[in-house]
């Protein structure tokens, strides 16, 4: 089941190779803590969605623009990164994010099918822009705790929490 997603991330991560704008991808066997199991074209759909969502969190934030975050992220996720983008709106801040690497493991697939949990070692750069002006980068690994839920045609994040490491 899993040999296939592999060899799918393991095309979509030469892709990257060619394209500075992708982050290298990994995804684990997953291990999995609930009775469900998780069939090869929702593995697939759910890590293509989420990778989607960090396009679409990166685009927002770098364009202070929240309704960018519609077609990826629900709920508290989507509340807290609206937040985000307008306090940087009022003071005048952007920030930029390239994700770089991520290291995906699925952790759990709820009994009704309504949501997956995964782990995700990502590694990103972040840039600090004033108006224009570049104030800060920073290259950061993180380790998220993200639950997405499935929606009209995509799954979509709820839950987007990094963890301390």
């Amino acid at each position: 089941m899993f040999k296939s997603l592999v060899i799918l991330l393991a095309a979509i991560a030469v892709t990257s190779a060619h394209s500075a704008a992708q982050a290298t991808v990994r995804v684990q066997p997953a291990n999995l803590q609930g009775p469900r199991t998780l069939q090869e074209q929702t593995a697939s759909a759910v890590i293509r969605d989420y990778l989607q969502s960090w396009r679409s969190f990166s685009a927002a934030l770098e364009q202070n623009r929240a309704g960018l975050l519609d077609s990826a992220f629900v709920g508290a996720a989507k509340d807290q990164l609206a937040a985000t983008i307008m306090q940087q709106t009022k003071l005048g801040m952007r920030v930029k994010y390239q994700d770089r690497s991520h290291d995906i493991r699925i952790v759990f697939y709820s009994p009704e099918g309504q949501s997956v949990e995964l782990i995700d070692k990502v590694e990103y750069d972040v840039q600090i822009l004033d108006r224009d002006t570049v104030k800060a980068t920073q290259r950061v690994t993180g380790r998220y705790i993200v639950v997405l839920t499935p929606a009209e045609v995509r799954w979509r994040v709820r839950v987007f929490q990094e963890e301390s490491e």
